[in-house]
This record gives structure tokens, C-alpha cells and sequence, in this order.
């Protein structure tokens, strides 16, 4: 066996992951905002590229007729041609800035450009715009406090008091220091703190500067003459109430049953968190990806259509369209030096892929969309109680991808439906077993489990053995810990605790 240096040819296959196939992946996981963002950086980048602002392009809605069990497209043409990527046409068949249902419109630049004119498209009232916007600002909680503490104290002593004790607030209004720390933090007495605290415990909103919870709601009971000995008595043992122990806070506060369910629901009036209100942010609207709405019946039907069809349509709010700027290029390059020319080239190529990468984002999020929507058309027509268990793998077959794409492109995704706006993941649930071979989902049993304790009485609660039994009747095969655990996750305590709680109800 002779050893020695030797030359082999060898061919193999392998993926290379190039940027372009990197992008193409980022984009596909990439919710709307993030894709917008990443969308909005690549035109300041690339001088090639360029929003689609003139003209609307039609869109290529998918149509889900549960009688053919596939997309189809409005016009009745093969859906194969829409879901299929292998029918799309090549790179060199069609140009980049084809028109393509993947493309979006999010308007003209005029129409979400900011204007702080008075909306005629004048500029000559701008700046007393401005002006007048400023007024309209809700003050933040410190600058609040601040005015009513210039307003309460005019001694420099107590104003520093205050400022101090504006800086020591949490989030809830409450003081997150003790006064002590705080007066030897300032060198002063206790009892002059306390003097400028119980001042400001008055101010708007009530309650605030409060040392823990059962002050600050003795405050606003003050402020609203029901402070009584009962109610005092109920406040010192919020414990009890915490753990709807009625007979020990009956006996406590001594009075009836009646008295007693009043008393907490005066209390469940109160806030108890002052600071709050200023504190919380406007939630966001959620722009879904994907819009499905329901079709008009067939006019020619025979019978009466007793089936939905779903529309599926990307949202053109998701994305702007996308063009490149094949004119500006070709002018440029006649005159450009070799180092421009370079440049030029190395940016069409990647405006090319990146439209290509948005073409093939869209066709993947309405084919995996279509197929959830077929899996789950009970859901839709129905409501939770008829969610079928489904599986990332259950997708990737149908459509005849791998599962982490299908992973990517259900992830940070949305659709409108007719119930409202769901995650796509929300319809990927585990299978429980059940009788005659069949399965349930998850998530159903879960609402299951959860309308059977809500329709519970006061004389019969239901513990979660009693539960395991009613669902095994109905031909769901489920344990006691299960439903244990769904009850828990539901953040719905034990029947011992709401036997208590329906109490006073009762």
C-alpha cells in the first residue's frame, strides 16, 4: 500500500448560503413593521429602487372554494397557477418590476408625508399649528403633581419635600422608599414629611403618595365620606379578602352577608393604582398580513348555499410597492465611469433580488394562509368549539414545503378573518385523543373546560375531577392534572376558592 500526495475529482451537491438566499429567508420570518423597516433602509441605500406611487396595480386575491378544496382564482382559472411557485414565470421570462401580488401600496408619499399645516396644503398657518397641537397634550404624571405641588406649598422647605417625594414614586402611585429613607436622605424630621405626604395623598389622582395598598384605598374612601368602622376593619385585612374568606371577615367587620358584598364591591370600585392612567401607553393597532373575508353565494345555485367560501388577499398596508428605476439606470451607465458602472450593477442586482424576495413572500404567506384556512374552516363558521388539532408538518406536506419555512412564515403573521384577528400560530394546536379514533384540540377542550366552571352554580362547583368526567362523557379522553392544568393556565383558581368567591353570591 503505496502513501502519497494524489489528485481527485469529485462532485457533490450542497447549499450555499448566499446573501441574496439570507435576505430572501430574513424577509420571509420578518414581521410587517420589521419588513417595512428593513424595506424603508434598502431605499436609502439603493438608488435603483423606488416606491410604486402612480398608478394601482390589480391585485391577485386567493379564493378558497370548499367545494373544489383548493384556491382558486376569481375568474375560475386553474388555482395552480396562483399557489404553485413552479408555474411562476422564470428570471428571464419576466421583468423585475413585473406586476405581482406581492407588491404593496401603502399610498403616495404625499398622502403619509407629516404636515403640520391646517390639511389645505398651505404652509403659511404652519408654525401656529404647532402652537395649537402643543395645547392638546395630556400632561405626564410629574409635570401634574409638580403644578398642584407649586399651587399647595409655598415654603421652599416643603416644595423640596415634595419634589422628593415625587421622584420616590413607582408605577402604581405608591411610594417606592419608605418617608424614614427619605427624610434622613433630606436631614430632616419624620414629622414634617409626613405633614407634606398627608397633603399630598389628597392630590389628583386620589391616593397617590400612599405607602402600600390598604392606604392608598383608605384615601379614597375618605375623600368619599366611607370610611366607616367596617370599613376600616375590611381594609386591615385585605389578606382575608385576597383569599375570599367570608366567614372570618364576616365575623371581623361584624355585619351580614348583604353589608359585607356591598363593602367589597365599593372597594372594587376604587383604583388601585393611581399613577397608572399616566403611566400606559396607546396601544397599537395590528395591521394583519393577510385579509379573508367571505364570498357572496353563487347565484346559480341549485340548492341554497349552505357553505362559505373565503377571499384571501394579501393587505397592501403590509408593504409599499416596489419599482426599479430601469430608465434613471440606463441614463446614468451611458456616461458613468467604470467605478459608477460597478456600482450601478452590483445595486440592480440587488433591487432584482429583493423584488423577487417580496414575490415570493407574499406567494408563500397565501399559500400556507389558504391551506390554514381550509384546515380550519370549521373554526370559521363555527366558532373555537370546532378548532382542529394542526401541526406545522400537517402545512408543510399540503404545500409542499419544508416545516421551517412554514414556521417562518407563520411567525409575527396576522390575518383579518370574520372573528376577528388572529396570529396564524394560534391555529396550530396539539391533538388530545378521543372516542372512535377521533381528536380534539387542544385549544377547544381548553374553552371547553373554561365554559363548564363559567356556568357553574354557587351550590355546585365543579372540581377539576368532575370535570375530567363530563369531558370523558362527551368522548374526550383527558386526565384530572390535564384539566388542572388548562384550569391554571386560564388563570382560574380551584373550587375551593371560588366556592368561596361565589359566596356572597350565593
Amino acid at each position: 500500500m503505496a502513501l502519497g500526495p494524489r489528485l481527485d475529482l469529485r462532485q457533490t451537491q450542497s447549499l450555499v448560503m448566499t446573501p441574496q438566499l439570507r435576505q430572501a429567508i430574513q424577509l420571509l420570518q420578518y414581521s410587517n413593521v420589521e419588513a417595512n423597516q428593513f424595506i424603508e433602509d434598502e431605499l436609502l441605500k439603493n438608488p435603483l429602487l423606488a416606491h410604486a406611487d402612480n398608478g394601482a396595480m390589480p391585485d391577485q386575491p386567493a379564493v378558497f372554494d370548499r367545494q373544489e378544496r383548493a384556491p382558486v382564482s376569481p375568474e375560475g382559472t386553474d388555482s395552480a397557477a396562483f399557489v404553485n411557485s413552479d408555474m411562476l414565470p422564470s428570471a428571464a421570462e419576466a421583468p423585475l418590476d413585473m406586476d405581482v401580488s406581492n407588491t404593496y401600496d401603502a399610498g403616495s408619499i404625499a398622502d403619509g408625508a407629516i404636515s403640520f399645516g391646517n390639511g389645505r396644503g398651505g404652509h403659511e398657518d404652519d408654525g401656529w399649528s404647532v402652537i395649537d397641537t402643543l395645547s392638546d397634550r395630556k400632561p405626564n404624571l410629574r409635570e401634574h403633581l409638580e403644578q398642584q405641588a407649586r399651587l399647595a406649598f409655598a415654603a421652599p422647605v416643603e416644595r423640596a419635600i415634595a419634589g422628593a417625594l415625587i421622584a420616590a414614586l413607582d408605577g402604581a402611585g405608591r411610594l417606592a422608599e419608605p418617608p424614614e429613607t427619605i427624610a434622613a436622605n433630606l436631614n430632616l424630621p419624620l414629622e414634617q414629611i409626613e405633614q407634606v405626604r398627608a397633603c399630598m395623598l389628597r392630590f389628583d389622582p386620589t391616593g397617590i403618595f400612599a405607602c402600600d395598598l390598604r392606604e392608598c384605598l383608605e384615601v379614597q374612601l375618605a375623600e368619599k365620606n366611607r370610611l366607616d368602622p367596617a370599613m376600616a376593619a375590611l381594609l386591615a385585612n385585605l389578606d382575608l379578602l385576597a383569599r375570599r374568606d367570608m366567614r372570618s371577615l364576616l365575623e371581623i367587620c361584624g355585619v351580614d352577608l348583604e353589608d359585607l358584598a356591598g363593602m367589597i364591591a365599593e372597594i372594587k370600585r376604587l383604583d388601585p393604582k393611581p399613577a397608572a392612567q399616566y403611566e400606559i401607553e396607546p396601544l397599537r393597532p395590528l395591521i394583519p398580513d393577510v385579509l379573508m373575508r367571505a364570498l357572496p353565494p353563487k347565484p346559480d345555485a341549485e340548492k341554497p348555499n349552505l357553505e362559505i367560501n373565503w377571499l384571501l388577499e394579501i393587505n397592501p398596508e403590509t408593504m409599499p410597492r416596489l419599482l426599479i428605476r430601469r430608465g434613471f439606470h440606463a441614463r446614468i451607465t451611458t456616461s458613468a465611469s467604470r467605478e459608477t458602472r460597478a456600482f450601478l450593477s452590483e445595486q440592480m442586482q440587488s433591487a432584482s433580488w429583493l423584488v423577487k424576495a417580496l414575490e415570493s413572500r407574499a406567494q408563500t404567506i397565501l399559500r400556507v394562509s389558504a391551506e390554514i384556512v381550509r384546515r380550519q374552516d370549521g373554526f370559521f363558521r363555527h366558532g373555537i368549539s370546532h378548532l382542529r388539532p394542526l401541526t406545522l408538518r400537517d402545512i408543510a406536506a399540503e404545500v409542499e414545503l419544508h416545516e421551517s419555512t412554514v414556521s417562518r412564515v407563520t411567525s409575527n403573521k396576522s390575518i383579518a378573518t370574520p372573528r376577528g384577528i388572529f396570529e396564524l400560530k394560534f391555529f396550530f394546536t396539539t391533538a388530545l385523543s378521543g372516542a372512535n379514533g377521533e381528536t380534539h384540540s387542544a385549544e377547544a377542550v381548553r374553552h371547553r373546560v373554561q365554559t363548564l366552571i363559567g356556568a357553574e352554580k354557587p351550590a355546585t362547583i365543579l372540581s377539576d375531577d368532575a370535570v375530567a368526567q363530563i369531558l370523558q362523557k362527551e368522548g374526550i379522553a383527558i386526565a384530572r392534572r390535564t384539566v388542572a392544568k388548562y384550569r391554571e393556565a386560564l388563570r382560574i383558581p380551584g373550587s375551593a376558592q371560588r366556592k368561596r368567591e361565589k359566596l356572597p353570591a350565593a
